[in-house]
């Protein structure tokens, strides 16, 4: 594992551990013991039957652009990637290329193909998230007391999002847009680079266009839709019958509408990019908001803090410990500076 991730994952157990500190071991301990234990364990299964949706649109995806691997093979790269989502401050999507490294490299795929169907599996996994994301913003202005520059960040960041995948979706089905992207990137690199020249334009153009093919062809199958779509909303379903599930098992009583609200902000506030997985700040926030919603001080940080260790904890150990499978000198190998040829030829080379 590279120096910059063994950072990242020794400053997220040093959040965590301040934050135990700041919230009382005691009475973490406490509340646990007076925890319905049989609700905790119910809370883990939903969150291993998320893992299991994740692995099973992938499959979809995958299956629709001719790559034919199995289930029980993708279960175990799915674990890695989120587990990378969780340990890098990359927005939740530093896991995304190493589930297509991986894909690529285990079974001999083209990574730009994989990549392609990363990139559409992220892209459905966050299209039901900007709808619940747009209810969940105007609720919180309607019933929560936030300053108005906290509601123009939500607002301003939900906005970005759509821009974002808006700007992926119209590069897929117009060509000279993806033209107009490939100069663009050309551009910025070559300013701090003057190295590749032509080749870099080769290796920009080769990989936008691959890029471009896979996913028209994913755009184009409606089964896509047909399938992952709804599977997409019930993950987020999921997502939110956990936390109320954790609730129930320390006997608190909050709305599942103010608990999904809640986990729906903590996820916005999870993507900006600034610490491993939002850890802390998605913490704090879950923490501030579920006191303000009625559940007591005492109990919100308890129930926070056993959530995240089933929702964050649990997939970034699951993942850590698959990892060394794949060898670990995956991470040193995505980055930036990769291209998809280049992965490919580490990937042959190896």
């Amino acid at each position: 594992m590279d120096k910059k991730s063994a950072f990242f994952i020794i400053l997220s157990v040093a959040i965590l551990a301040v934050m135990l500190y700041l919230i009382g071991i005691d009475k973490v301990v406490d509340a646990l013991e007076n925890a319905n234990l049989f609700l905790i364990a119910l809370a883990v299964l939903i969150q291993f039957g998320t893992y299991f949706l994740y692995a099973w649109r992938w499959q979809i995806v995958n299956r629709i652009a001719d790559i034919n691997v199995s289930f029980k093979k993708l279960f175990p790269i799915v674990m890695v990637g989120l587990a990378v989502n969780n340990i890098t401050p990359s927005g939740r999507g530093g896991g995304e290329p190493v589930r297509a490294y991986i894909l690529a490299k285990e079974h001999g795929y083209d990574m730009r193909d994989t990549f392609a169907t990363v990139v559409a599996d992220r892209v459905l996994d966050t299209f039901p998230f900007i709808v619940l994301a747009i209810i969940t913003i105007i609720a919180t202005v309607l019933y929560f007391d936030f300053p108005m520059w906290l509601e123009a960040v939500l607002v301003v960041s939900v906005i970005g999002i759509i821009l974002i995948l808006a700007a992926l979706v119209y590069m897929c089905i117009n060509e000279s847009f993806g033209i107009r992207i490939e100069n663009f990137i050309f551009r910025l690199v070559h300013r701090f680079s003057k190295k590749g020249g032509d080749d870099l334009r080769n290796t920009l153009h080769e990989n936008i266009s691959g890029f471009q093919n896979t996913m028209n062809v994913l755009i184009s199958e409606r089964k896509l839709m047909y399938y992952t779509i709804p599977l997409s909303f019930l993950i987020w379903v999921f997502e939110i019958l956990r936390v109320y599930v954790v609730f129930l098992a320390f006997g608190a009583s909050l709305n599942v509408i103010v608990i999904g609200e809640v986990f729906i902000l903590a996820s916005l506030v999870g993507m900006i990019p600034l610490l491993p997985g939002g850890l802390g700040a998605v913490d704090g926030l879950m923490i501030g908001l579920y006191s303000r919603a009625g559940c007591p001080a005492g109990l919100a940080g308890p129930v926070t803090m056993v959530e995240r260790l089933i929702s964050f904890w649990m997939a970034s150990i699951i993942g850590l410990v698959i990892l060394p499978h794949y060898g670990s000198s995956v991470l040193e190998k995505i980055s930036l500076g990769n291209s998809a040829e280049e992965l490919d030829n580490s990937i042959e080379n190896e």
